[in-house]
């Protein structure tokens, strides 16, 4: 087996609000994700990065730190939520219903074909 084909491309990808790095790296086909990303200086550049609280994917999909990657895989590091999804539509619904722009009983947009009660 040569080096070369021990080695792989790989991204690491971490998204902040204002901008999102993408760091391109060689490495080992064995190394773990968490290896990857120490490798790929983005704990040096975004100290807030903690592999112990942020979760890291791969194409949207959780992966553990110690799992391998596929050559071109594209290693995502999360960053935690603000709030939220379910209060956040749930609060929305509530101020529709409360200002008339939303139906009532189901909650959804009015229904003009709807008969009232």
């Amino acid at each position: 087996m040569s080096i070369e084909s021990d080695m792989i491309h790989v991204e690491v990808v971490y998204a902040l609000p204002q901008e999102q790095r993408v760091f391109t790296l060689v490495v080992n086909k064995a190394m773990t994700v968490e290896a990857i990303i120490a490798q790929s200086g983005v704990l040096e550049l975004y100290p807030e990065v903690d592999l112990k609280e942020n979760k890291v994917g791969v194409y949207s999909r959780n992966v553990r730190l110690d799992a391998t990657v596929r050559d071109g895989d594209r290693i995502e590091i999360y960053r935690p939520l603000l709030a939220d999804p379910k209060e956040i539509r749930r609060k929305r619904a509530e101020q529709a219903k409360a200002s008339g722009g939303a139906d009532p009983v189901t909650g959804g947009k009015p229904n003009a074909m709807r008969k009232s009660g």
